[in-house]
């Protein structure tokens, strides 16, 4: 175990507030640790980008947010971020530690019964080889259904914050996930964008049989806390946990929920 009384910050990246759902998982594990969370929220949502354009845009942030922080370790709480920028990220900054997100592929092949599963995520995720090549390693003797919701990133953000959301709308978008096959249906659902989580309750509830919603948020910051070091009397610090959003104005609803998660905005 590490003695020392500076401990470090741990930095969570985000295109928005969906890292706050692994956020909440870390703070359980990690309850020595200060964190800052970064919302880029100037470039929400990531699903919309070209993908030289949003690699620029991610290195660049981060050669300002390790300069300015001096992170412990940073987590990449955003499929759509780590799928594409994880491998430069580590080679731009090979003194850092980052902990990556990607769809929890291989879990749900281990899980399904029926061998039909269905990855919920951004377009920008599915349009990946690195998603592509998850399902050649883990899951080639399942029946996999890739679908990159436009629309579900947003409505998850809206809704976390206290917007209704149409079932109508909801539905829309997570249809393509129920699969019928030779008498079998999709059992197994991966949550492949971190935001989503936030609608679990409304997804059982819409859907049209039960499925196992499949969230990586326990499994990240299981492997945040393994990378990061355990300290000996260690106090929580009181000069972290706060949020930056690259927009430098967030509204009134957004700050409210950064309070609700322990954030100063």
């Amino acid at each position: 175990m590490t003695q020392t009384n500076e401990l470090k910050p741990v930095l969570m990246f985000d295109s928005g507030i969906g890292g706050l759902t692994v956020l909440r998982e870390a703070r359980v594990l990690m309850p020595e640790r200060g964190f800052i969370y970064v919302a880029d929220d100037a470039g929400f949502p990531y699903g919309d980008w070209e993908e030289a354009a949003l690699k620029e845009r991610v290195i660049a942030l981060f050669a300002k947010l390790l300069k300015e922080y001096d992170p412990e370790v940073c987590v990449i709480s955003c499929n759509t971020a780590f799928t594409l920028v994880g491998a430069d990220l580590r080679s731009t900054f090979p003194k850092m530690t980052f902990v990556g997100t990607v769809p929890a592929i291989k879990p749900a092949a281990e899980r399904t019964r029926s061998g039909l599963v269905s990855v919920l995520a951004t377009p920008g995720t599915v349009k990946r080889a690195y998603t592509r090549d998850l399902i050649q390693s883990f899951a080639t003797q399942c029946h996999v259904r890739l679908v990159g919701s436009q629309n579900l990133a947003r409505m998850a953000e809206a809704y976390i914050r206290g917007e209704n959301i149409s079932d109508e709308a909801v539905m829309a978008e997570i249809a393509p996930c129920f699969v019928e096959k030779d008498n079998s249906k999709t059992d197994i659902v991966v949550l492949a964008c971190t935001h989503y989580p936030f609608m679990a309750n409304v997804f059982r509830r819409l859907a049209p049989w039960p499925v196992d919603w499949l969230d990586p948020a326990e499994a990240i910051a299981r492997q945040t806390r393994r990378k990061v070091p355990l300290v000996d009397g260690a106090e929580h610090p009181d000069s972290y946990d706060f949020a930056v959003f690259t927009s430098g104005n967030p509204d009134f609803a957004t700050r409210r929920l950064m309070q609700g998660f322990g954030l100063k905005a």
